[in-house]
């Protein structure tokens, strides 16, 4: 995909199909439901908002997407997901630089994620902009059953992106070019109520990324319980197709990498 242009823009509801066409294909064995994402959106947007979810596109074509539930000043990561054939062009990076903006917009003391135990890219890359491993979940990943490893980032606002822009400004360090990594929020209407569109050439190879997120999205943990069991996710039934931010939903969180 050398030379292709990728812009980053605010998801919406319309965005699902394509989205969930993806979601499928990174995500086999614990793909997110349709109405897992509509009630992920229905708190993306309005002056209470909780989320943050962006789409990558190239052309007419979506290769990626991400997102951020914020609670009580504690960050998310939801899921992260690029493309197979987008792998290696730093898209990865530039999706979790987005999230960690946000997060920084919500004024987050920390960012937590969740990424399976045997996702070594994804993990690399998020050790790239200073996330910590903090714990473990058993069992986190269903139906498979496969670990998840919890990992902290302290204070986004002076770590993170910040550190990882340079990097990739100045072709240093950046996410493994051995693949690109998956993973799954919305700020307010003043912070981004429409997430402002980047765009970027994708031939910068300095990061890369592995599709990643947890098989429900996840409640995010306190600091001091970082192995709280995975929250049900919420029915289809509960998002308005017509109008997600009227939604009275509960959406609850975790954690994918596919990228």
């Amino acid at each position: 995909m050398t030379g292709t242009t990728v812009t980053l823009r605010e998801m919406r509801w319309w965005d699902l199909d394509r989205v969930m066409e993806l979601e499928e294909e990174l995500f086999p064995e614990d793909a997110w439901s349709r109405g897992m994402f509509w009630s992920e959106l229905a708190h993306a947007r309005g002056r209470d908002a909780t989320r943050h979810y962006v789409v990558a596109e190239s052309g007419s074509r979506l290769v990626g997407y991400a997102g951020l539930a914020v609670f009580d000043r504690t960050g998310d990561v939801q899921t992260i997901a690029a493309a197979r054939d987008h792998w290696g062009t730093g898209l990865g990076a530039r999706l979790l630089t987005d999230l960690l903006t946000a997060a920084t917009a919500f004024e987050c003391r920390e960012v937590l994620l969740e990424v399976r135990v045997d996702n070594a890219r994804a993990q690399r890359l998020y050790e790239r902009f200073g996330f910590e491993p903090i714990g473990i979940r058993r069992g986190y990943y269903q139906p498979g059953n496969v670990d998840a490893l919890v990992m902290r980032l302290s204070d986004p606002a002076t770590t993170g992106a910040g550190a990882m822009r340079v990097r990739t400004a100045t072709g240093e360090g950046g996410a493994s070019v051995e693949g690109d990594v998956p993973v799954e929020g919305g700020a307010s209407a003043e912070i981004s109520a429409g997430t402002s569109a980047s765009t970027a050439s994708t031939e910068d190879p300095a990061s890369a990324a592995t599709p990643a997120h947890p098989a429900t999205p996840a409640t995010p943990a306190h600091p001091a319980t970082p192995a709280h069991p995975a929250s049900t996710a919420h029915p289809e039934s509960t998002a308005n197709p017509e109008n997600p931010a009227a939604s009275t939903a509960t959406s609850v969180q975790g954690t994918e990498t596919h990228g």
